[in-house]
């Protein structure tokens, strides 16, 4: 028997950043001056990501392209993995993610990669807290209450439960 499911969520849009909270307008603030710190020669598309930690302490991420494709890195997982390096016992609470092109600011919002939802599913399940992902866009900014909205069937640790023998 087929079974039709469907998987939909809601998240907070606002026209442009000024309408945020003054905490979520300073994260925006951040991911899109650390997007100035991106190494983008070949795409010359640059993202920066800023994560306020549970302490207040605000760590942040740039992408790292690299010539031997796919060796480089993006804002999210940059900007996790030094959460997980340098503040190991902070749980992060948001991310706020930027992109800078040639022309400036993207008008859109842009929303993370395949990867790095991943990425951040695991640290939500490793930290243990859900984390506010806010996407950032000179027209519009979206809010969303966490990442199980952009993957909702995602893989995790309970998958690789294998009962042996």
């Amino acid at each position: 028997m087929i079974r039709t499911k469907n998987i939909s969520f809601s998240y907070e849009e606002y026209e442009n950043t000024e309408e945020l909270n003054k905490d979520d307008r300073e994260l925006v603030l951040i991911a899109r001056e650390t997007a100035l710190n991106a190494y983008a020669p070949y795409s010359k598309f640059r993202v920066g990501a800023a994560i306020r930690l549970e302490s207040g302490i605000i760590v942040c991420g740039a992408n790292v392209e690299n010539a031997a494709f796919p060796s480089g890195i993006c804002a999210e997982r940059s900007a996790i993995s030094n959460v997980v390096s340098n503040h190991h016992n902070d749980k992060p609470t948001t991310i706020a993610i930027a992109a800078l092109t040639e022309d400036g600011m993207t008008d859109e919002t842009i929303s993370p990669c395949g990867n790095c939802r991943q990425v951040i599913a695991e640290e939500e399940s490793r930290s243990e807290n859900k984390i506010r992902i806010i996407l950032a866009g000179k027209n519009k900014t979206q809010v969303i209450d966490s990442i199980s909205s952009l993957l909702p069937l995602q893989f995790n640790k309970m998958n690789l439960k294998v009962n042996l023998p």
